[in-house]
């Protein structure tokens, strides 16, 4: 069925779809439409291959592009002579635009489509077709000496932007390199072009009050909680290994404390930090078709939700790489440019992964101006076939480390943090390199599946980006009794420390997003003691840059841990906190374990060890209280098995379903894999609400209008109990 869709597709040029913002002419959108608007590979290929479909006309057609998928449309190509498909307006004559007609019978602005061709793109944008004849911009002076002159229907004889067209050449084709121009025109050797940054920062619509004034200084510090695994151990006994559990939850964004009191007001109408931004996206041979236009589609969605104060760059890649535009303003000049350039590319070459995050690395490491966030966004669907692996793919590498700039390394001298936050598109791209890399960067690697969702995966990402409250974030463990020490510090992927007396440990978190949560367990060996009737165990400190206002802030209020030492104990209560999270450690281990025997052959032994630990799982104290993390936890276990049941599972899609879960609980972040970002799904890991209400708005919004945005309530990522329904 789906090789049959994909046929049609091609067939009637359906294999394209641009990001279109809905006109004031158009029509609204139905309800009943907005099923239809999702992209799904269900859709019946009988109504385009039947002639007698319904008595209706079955000559093809342009598909109206939508903003959350591929929709045919009602009324043919008329949508599409009314608006430009490269800078997203509304085209009508008389407005001081000349307007380009294609043999194809598409229209556009003439600047717009001088400027898609001089990026080196001979192809409409819209249904594919293969132009003979191209339009090349040209002052008034230049046409004067110039011979006959082609003037289409309806522009004015006297039009200094008038199309001249000229026959062009068949292109040299060359199967193993790129034959855009995009990647020929000079670059200069130091990105230092980026655009001002905008001195105001992003404010909230609404004016300031007292009480947002009082809950501004109330809500800007990180909550610090601490839960020892028992309130109390005997006297006269020893303790090695005694789990302390240290719990953070960062602040809201300025403008959502009274979201339980009104409705919650989207990321972009937020005071936040703003953002530099780099998407490194994969444009190679095999994005063809509906890949590349989904991904289209989806940068559509990101440059629709950067704020005036955020900067955008673009790097396309395929067997070299190339910068579309420097970071730029998204103000609405800076959208359109953006829109222009993303919906110029095409696809071609090989895949060279390693020198596109050098130039994506270069272009931040070299800005002359700073935003307090900045991170890139990779995206790819096949694999390093220059540095991982030989351009054949003939003697493959596994050294992923020489795909990530040292300057990004977590460990190296620079200091810089720039995450990577990889996203691995179908089945065929390396989740192993990919992972790494977002590993090594301190980033999150995603498990895009099914072609559709690539837009909601993004939306999660940057509703995290978008709300950064707390940066260089330390957290200082100090044992308070003279005979006590530190045991260990675990933190998954996170930095830690400890002094060689082992009397004081440290963990680099680094960034933390709104309401976002972290949960560490510290261990600590505490011998008999007998003087006295309780004992201070540690205390817990931390200190972080606040990214608005640039300033350090220091909780002097240390949150200290004590526990009794009566003479006689009876029968305590495990701290159902610290089960909770030693659940989550012990399903994380268990998918490692169960990785590594699987990459060595042995699927049935990972298998094995996924189903112990989520045995070992439900018989404990948070499992039978009905813990929603357990519920989660099981879910992700149960649907690793699955994937893992035989080699070509676990080759097509097991491996980057684990290691995107992986990266999500080493890192306590979010990641999209499978169906993670359904609000159905029973794999919800980590998701803050910004993520929810960015997710949601991708989910419904309609040709460029968002829906109302619903209340959604400020609630940690997992409740203690799970919630009637």
């Amino acid at each position: 069925m789906g090789s049959k869709w994909r046929k049609a597709k091609l067939a009637f040029g359906l294999n394209s779809c641009l990001y279109v913002p809905q006109t004031r002419e158009e029509p609204p959108v139905s309800s009943n439409d907005v099923a239809a608007s999702r992209f799904s590979d269900a859709v019946s290929s009988s109504s385009l291959l039947s002639p007698m479909g319904g008595g209706s006309d079955c000559r093809p057609t342009t598909p109206t592009p939508s903003s959350s998928g591929l929709r045919l449309p009602k009324t043919g190509t008329k949508c599409s002579k009314r608006t430009c498909a490269i800078c997203l307006t509304t085209m009508k004559t008389g407005q001081g635009h000349a307007i380009f007609t294609a043999e194809c019978s598409h229209a556009f602005h003439f600047h717009c489509i001088t400027s898609n061709v001089k990026h080196g793109n001979q192809i409409c944008p819209v249904c594919r077709a293969k132009w003979k004849e191209i339009p090349f911009q040209s002052t008034a002076s230049d046409l004067s000496g110039s011979g006959s002159r082609i003037n289409p229907v309806g522009w004015p004889q006297d039009d200094s932007w008038m199309a001249v067209l000229r026959q062009i050449p068949p292109p040299r084709v060359d199967a193993t390199r790129p034959v855009s121009s995009l990647f020929h025109t000079p670059e200069p050797v130091i990105f230092d072009d980026d655009e001002s940054l905008d001195q105001q920062p992003e404010i909230s619509n609404k004016s300031p009050s007292v009480e947002d004034a009082y809950d501004n200084n109330s809500i800007r510090t990180i909550e610090v909680k601490t839960y020892p695994e028992v309130p109390a151990i005997q006297r006269a006994a020893s303790h090695d290994n005694f789990t302390v559990l240290i719990h953070l939850k960062a602040p809201h964004t300025s403008g959502r404390q009274n979201s339980s009191r009104n409705q919650t007001p989207p990321v972009s109408q937020i005071s936040r930090a703003p953002v530099d931004l780099v998407t490194v996206l994969d444009i190679s041979g095999s994005m063809a078709g509906t890949k590349l236009a989904l991904l289209k589609r989806a940068m559509g969605f990101v440059v629709q939700n950067l704020g005036p104060s955020d900067r955008l760059s673009v790097i396309a890649f395929s067997s070299t790489a190339r910068r579309l535009f420097p970071l730029r303003r998204m103000t609405d000049t800076g959208r359109q440019q953006a829109l222009q350039a993303v919906n110029s590319l095409v696809s071609s070459g090989g895949t060279n992964i390693a020198e596109a995050l050098r130039k994506g690395t270069k272009l931040l490491v070299d800005r002359k101006w700073k935003n307090p966030v900045c991170s890139i966004i990779l995206l790819s669907d096949g694999q390093d076939t220059y540095t991982v692996s030989s351009p054949s793919g003939i003697h493959p590498r596994s050294d992923y480390q020489s795909l990530i700039p040292i300057s990004i390394r977590r460990n190296n001298a620079a200091g810089l943090r720039i995450p990577v936050h990889a996203f691995g598109f179908g089945a065929d791209h390396d989740a192993a390199s990919m992972h790494s890399i977002s590993e090594i960067s301190g980033g999150t690697f995603s498990f895009i599946e099914a072609e559709s969702v690539i837009q909601d995966a993004f939306a999660q990402c940057i509703g995290g980006l978008l709300s950064v409250v707390v940066q260089e974030l330390k957290v200082r463990i100090e044992c308070v009794h003279t005979s006590l020490q530190l045991g260990s510090i675990k933190a998954g992927s996170y930095r830690t420390s400890m002094m060689a007396d082992a009397r004081m440990g440290c963990i680099d978190v680094g960034d933390l997003y709104a309401e976002e949560e972290r949960d560490f367990l510290v261990t600590i060996n505490i011998p008999d003691d007998v003087s006295g009737n309780d004992m201070s165990l540690v205390k817990v400190s931390c200190a972080y840059r606040d990214p608005i206002t640039k300033e350090m802030v220091n909780l002097e209020e240390s949150s200290e841990v004590t526990i009794q030492r009566p003479e006689v104990v009876g029968q305590l209560i495990v701290s159902l906190e610290v089960d909770r999270q030693q659940n989550r450690l012990r399903a994380a281990e268990a998918m490692a374990e169960a990785r590594v025997a699987a990459e060595n052959g042995d699927l049935a032994g990972a298998v094995s060890v996924l189903e112990s630990c989520r045995m070992a799982l439900s018989e404990t104290a948070s499992a039978l209280a009905g813990d929603c993390l357990c519920v989660s936890l099981s879910a992700e276990l149960k649907e690793m098995q699955e994937r893992m049941g035989n080699r070509g599972a676990y080759e097509e899609s097991g491996r980057a379903y684990v290691l995107s879960g992986l990266s999500s609980h080493s890192w306590q972040r979010a990641t999209a894999r499978g169906d993670s970002t359904d609000s159905t799904s029973l794999v919800l890991s980590y998701q803050t609400p910004s993520m929810i209400d960015m997710v949601t708005r991708s989910q419904t919004m309609l040709l460029g209008n968002p829906s109302p945005q619903r209340a959604l309530s400020s609630a940690q990522s997992f409740p203690a109990k799970p919630q009637p329904r």
